[in-house]
């Protein structure tokens, strides 16, 4: 007796929604990091104006972490990647 698997076809639309969904890159405090690195590392990266970075920059310091960037998966990826690369602590969520 052969076993077959039946394939579900409602498993290839909900990868393609998933990749389509929102998610952020969540930026983490550190103790290393000032204040104008982060502010312009996030301008670079992220495309953030100057205000904009700063205020995630402070929210970041006294919250804990912050949503910097929101977009797909695909999109975000590379970003939270350099974030990473240039020392800064960023997951996304």
């Amino acid at each position: 007796m052969q076993n077959k698997v039946k394939e579900n076809p409602m498993n290839e639309n909900l990868d393609k929604s998933q990749s389509r969904e929102e998610h952020f890159i969540v930026l983490h405090n550190d103790e290393v990091n000032t204040f104008d690195y982060v502010i312009e590392t996030l301008v670079k990266v992220c495309e953030h104006n100057s205000v904009q970075a700063e205020q995630c920059a402070h929210i970041v310091h006294f919250k804990g972490k912050c949503e910097v960037k929101k977009g797909t998966y695909e999109y975000l990826k590379p970003k939270k990647d350099e974030l990473i690369n240039k020392g800064l602590n960023a997951t996304i969520e």
